[in-house]
This record gives structure tokens, sequence and C-alpha cells, in this order.
């Protein structure tokens, strides 16, 4: 071999290990599903940069419109993580055989996700059973669902005699503005906007009374989390770190503005729609009420009442094996 010949080849190997590593220090990109004009905590860390930062990754950060949705990109690989999926889609895909597991209670929220009845109809809890015969616009195998069916089962209603119409928050929200639909259920900016020309059945206490609690999950694919487990739990860490600092109402002239611009609201918005909101703390998600046990129990009931619905096919036996509190647990630790 010559000199010139050992000099190319020397350089070629110099260039190559370059590439490599150049590869090795680039940071690896997850996507995380999340919703504009649902405002938390954690959306102040995703403006400050803090989940970059503590996980040493690049974040792609999607918007949707609904758990269910988020739950089909879960499963085809395009999402990794999603913040604040109602329990119920999570329950729908658990139960048909999709491998998700619970890793947070992102929020408890029982005043913000409601059915609402158009004014004009004059029809309250009183008189709610003149709700038969009317038409629906309901996000199917959500929270806003499952309420539904709870709420129409107190008053003594069967879905069957209504005109049930499967549509997004948004949609729903619209179509109930133009008077195309008797009564709304959704969450968020929807359901505001949807009570400006209507009002609720039941409030989120009396709902609490019957039993329909209302939170969403932190969740993503088991396989995925398997392999990255200390990447959730210093996922999990920022959210709860976000979450405490928003207890306190000292830091919330500092935290409004970036939720609020994250969450696509105005800030008058954002503080109204938070103030109805829970945020339970590392420790409390972890006792028997939630994660500990409460959860799981919550889910099968979820579940019977989809079933009894014709909502979906079978439930699993227990749904214990869907909440996974390792990466939680490694989080309060940290």
């Amino acid at each position: 071999m010559t000199n010139k010949t050992v000099k190319h080849a020397l350089a070629a190997l110099s260039a190559t290990a370059a590439l490599l590593g150049g590869t090795q220090v680039m940071a690896e990109t997850i996507t995380v599903g999340y919703f504009l004009e649902w405002p938390m905590p954690f959306e102040y860390a995703k403006q400050m940069g803090t989940y970059e930062k503590e996980m040493g990754v690049d974040i792609n950060w999607v918007s949707f419109e609904s758990g269910v949705k988020m739950s089909a990109a879960m499963a085809s690989g395009d999402v990794q993580l999603s913040v604040s999926q109602g329990l119920p889609p999570f329950v729908v895909a658990t139960s048909a055989g999709q491998d998700l597991q619970m890793l947070d209670v992102a929020v408890s929220y029982a005043d913000n996700d409601n059915c609402v009845v158009q004014s004009k109809l004059e029809i309250n809890k009183d008189n709610a059973t003149e709700l038969a015969g009317k038409k629906v616009a309901v996000p199917l195998g959500t929270a806003a669902h499952y309420g539904f069916l709870k709420q129409m089962e107190h008053f003594g209603v069967d879905p069957a005699s209504m005109d049930v119409v499967d549509m997004d928050p948004p949609d729903g929200a619209a179509a109930f503005a133009q008077g195309s639909v008797d009564m709304f259920c959704g969450w968020g900016g929807s359901l505001r906007r949807a009570l400006e020309s209507g009002n609720v059945l039941m409030t989120g206490d009396e709902k609490t009374e019957l039993g329909i609690l209302v939170f969403d999950v932190t969740s993503g694919p088991a396989g995925w989390v398997s392999e990255n487990g200390d990447m959730v739990a210093k996922f999990l860490k920022v959210t709860a770190d976000a979450n405490a600092k928003w207890a306190d109402p000292a830091n919330h002239a500092e935290m409004l503005p970036l939720i609020a611009k994250d969450a696509g609201m105005d800030e008058a918005a954002t503080a109204e729609t938070m103030s109805t909101f829970t945020f339970p703390t590392i420790e409390q998600q972890l006792s028997a009420k939630w994660l500990g046990g409460g959860a799981q129990k919550f889910m099968k009931g979820v579940a019977d009442v989809f079933i009894q619905a014709g909502s979906i096919g079978a439930a699993l036996d227990s749904y214990d094996s869907t909440v996974n509190t390792a990466p939680l647990a490694a989080a309060g630790a940290m």
C-alpha cells in the first residue's frame, strides 16, 4: 500500500469516526401528544424547554382533538407519550388489546367535562326525561361519552331513544351554536363556548356524588415505556415540579402567560379553566385513591358501562396490568 493510499484510508476512517461521533451526540427525538385549549402547568415547562433539558432529547409536541386519536397515534408508533389522555379512551384502547400503560394522573376536572342542553329547550335535571328523542353531539369513547351515559342512566333516559352523533368537541360546539344539535358533551374551550347558549344538567360535585370521576392520565405504549423507564421518570418529574410550582399562587403571574400562549387561549380564560382543575401530587397519585387501586377499579366500572352501551365488545378481567407506577415512583425519588 502506498503512502498516498494510506493517507486516503486514514482520511476516510477519520470522516467515518466523525460522522459516527456526531450521530452519538445528536439528541433522540420523541413525539408527545397534548390538547390545545386545555391549560395545564406542564405547558409552562414545555415553553421553558425544561423537558428537553432534563430528558436529553428533542420533543416534537403534537396537538390532538381527542384521546381516541391519541390512542391511534400511539398504536401506530407515531407518538410515544400522551399528556392528559382521558381515562375512557384509555379504557377503550386497553379493552381492545392495545398495550398502553397509565403512568400518572394528569388532572382531575369534574367541572370541565360536561353535557350542555340548549337553553331554549328549558330542560334541566328536574325534567331531563324530555331529552328522549333529542339530538346530542358526543365524542364517542371519551370521558364526555362516559359522563353522558352515566347521566342518562341517572335520569332514566335511554340513549337509544336519542340521536347520538359522534363529534369531536370543537365540531360539536359549532353545531350546538348553530342549533343543529340539542345537547353537546365535551370539555375545555368547546364546553365554555357551548355554555354561552346552554345549561348543564349536573354540576361537577353532583356528578362526583354519582361516582362519575373525571380525570386524565399520562399514557404511553408499554413496550416503549419499558425500554425508556428513566426517560419517562424524568418526564413525569418535570410535570410534577410544574404542578408543584403552580400550586403556589405566588407563581401564577409568572406561569400564566406562558401556559395561556401554549394552550392557545387568553389569560383570563386560562385562569378560569385552571381554577376548576386539581393536580394531585406524586404522593397522592400513588395512594390507594388513585393509582394504588382506585383507578384500576374505576376503569373496570367504566368498561362495564361501555359494554352495556354497546360501545366496546369486551372488558379486561382486571385493569391492574394497565397501570405502571414504577416511573412515577422513580420520579418521586429524584
